[in-house]
């Protein structure tokens, strides 16, 4: 016998922009199927869930479409998640936050808004001058074959030095492509380690913040209709823990 699992096509945040043009992800959309218990095996795995890869595993079984899971931006990577949670245990959501019950209805999440003036298609590339030492940089959206590459980095920082905190500066040194023109990464490395001013790199995260692709993780809540960001803890995935 020869069954077909129904599927779902799902518009990506950053709607293909940033992905070069011969990349099926520049299509702005990709195809996920529905979960079945073998998604649900990928779930309880506790080799997965001990090594952090679980979520990872999980949306690589689910993704129809012929990509390379490694050029996933972070945004994109997070509006499939939303949808693997919908199409496996439905769209309510339900977690306490601050010892108050919440239920949200994850399809009404939307995607941020694109000022796509500052995109240029096929290229992830963008400029800004530090704010207080007018230093111009380049830098880049992470993809998950970048995070994968921090991790790796920060693991390896902390064999050396169990006590390092570098994982802002590493972050830093993945994300920036250019500094004044030069895009030695040696050059880069330097400065993200000696001359990086605190404010010059909040201003650069809040930035980068501002115009990234993502699914807008958040709720409103209380009387004061106040907007928070969306928990994701263990109940996400795992609605009957």
């Amino acid at each position: 016998m020869e069954f077909k699992l129904p599927t779902e096509t799902i518009q990506l945040p950053s709607k293909g922009l940033l992905y070069s043009t011969d990349n099926p992800l520049s299509s702005g959309e990709i195809e996920i199927k529905y979960m079945t218990a073998k998604e649900e095996d990928i779930l309880t795995n506790a080799n997965y869930i001990n090594n952090g890869t679980v979520l990872d595993k999980l949306m690589k079984s689910l993704i129809v479409s012929d990509i390379n899971y490694n050029d996933l931006l972070i945004g994109d990577k997070n509006a499939i998640m939303i949808a693997a949670r919908i199409l496996g245990y439905g769209k309510d959501y339900k977690f306490t936050y601050q010892g108050e019950n919440h239920t949200v209805d994850l399809s009404t999440l939307e995607n941020k808004n694109l000022d796509e003036s500052l995109f240029t298609r096929g290229n992830n590339r963008f400029s800004f001058t530090l704010p207080a030492t007018k230093v111009n940089i380049e830098f880049k959206l992470l993809t998950h074959g970048d995070e994968v590459a921090i991790s790796q980095e920060i693991k390896g920082l902390k064999k050396i030095n169990s006590e390092s905190t570098a994982d802002l500066t590493t972050r830093l040194k993945h994300m920036i492509l250019s500094i004044d023109g030069s895009e030695e990464k040696a050059d880069v490395r330097k400065f993200v380690d000696n001359y990086l001013l605190a404010q010059d790199a909040r201003a650069l995260r809040n930035y980068i913040n501002e115009i990234q692709p993502d699914v807008d993780l958040t709720f409103f809540r209380g009387r004061t209709e106040e907007k928070t960001a969306i928990p994701i803890g263990l109940s996400f995935f795992w609605p009957d823990i």
